[in-house]
């Protein structure tokens, strides 16, 4: 299992940091542009796991060579059902650098857009972002 698997599934918000690179890219479902920095990134995370329910993982696929960890996931937004897939990628370090995020279905991903804006004026807070 990999570490941020395991740390999300014991909703570990103080441990997902450390497994953060210094520049962590988060490029989100459902934001054109990315998030960078892992101030940023962990208090997203931290948001995202006040408004998910029931977040689990339901399969882990690891790509050869050892840097891409898949993670296909199920939650709650709203009470509506998302279905997702946390695409990792990790710096030489074994810290993720690149953390991308895929949403189904439409409704959702709309349900996380709504739920995460909701969010944002804490998340920029935490983060120490003006």
């Amino acid at each position: 299992m990999h570490p941020f698997r395991a740390a999300v599934e014991k909703r570990d918000v103080d441990g997902l940091p450390l497994l953060l690179a210094e520049d962590v890219e988060f490029l989100s479902p459902v934001a054109f542009k990315p998030y960078v920095g892992r101030d940023l990134v962990a208090a997203i995370l931290r948001g995202v796991m006040r408004v998910f329910d029931g977040l689990h993982y339901v399969n882990e696929i690891h790509a050869p060579g050892g840097r891409d960890v898949h993670l296909v996931f199920k939650a709650t937004v709203n009470g509506r059902e998302v279905h997702g897939c946390d695409f990792l990628h990790l710096d030489e370090n074994g810290l993720i650098d690149r953390f991308c995020v895929m949403v189904r279905p439409l409704t959702a991903a709309n349900a996380l857009a709504d739920a995460m804006t909701a969010q944002f004026d804490d998340i920029k807070r935490e983060a120490g972002v003006a």
